[in-house]
């Protein structure tokens, strides 16, 4: 466990971090459609993963363990509005709210 100033940051980013995972759960369990669950998970993959993984690197150090806990947040960070935004159009179209476009 780091000491002094770096470690209290790791329990800061720990502790945002979590946080925002948190809330942003139980905010996703009390929504009755998926459209306002899916806006819950824009917190979690563009604020909580990264915080978490921030700490993760600093706890550990700079080495591979870090490199592979900052690739890992990235690509969640790269890939997560990414499938947000196909399960909503799947989830409209679904709905009848788009209509389903033909493969050209």
């Amino acid at each position: 466990m780091l000491r002094g100033a770096a470690g209290d940051l790791v329990l800061v980013l720990y502790a945002a971090g979590l946080a925002i995972v948190v809330l942003s759960s139980f905010g996703a369990l009390a929504m009755r459609r998926i459209y306002g669950r899916l806006h819950l998970l824009a917190p979690m993959t563009s604020l909580g993963a990264p915080l978490i993984g921030l700490a993760l690197a600093i706890q550990n150090g700079w080495g591979l363990t870090a490199g592979e806990d900052l690739l890992i947040v990235a690509l969640l960070a790269v890939t997560g509005p990414v499938l947000t935004s196909a399960t909503g159009r799947l989830a409209a179209q679904r709905d009848g709210l788009l209509q389903q476009e033909s493969p050209e």
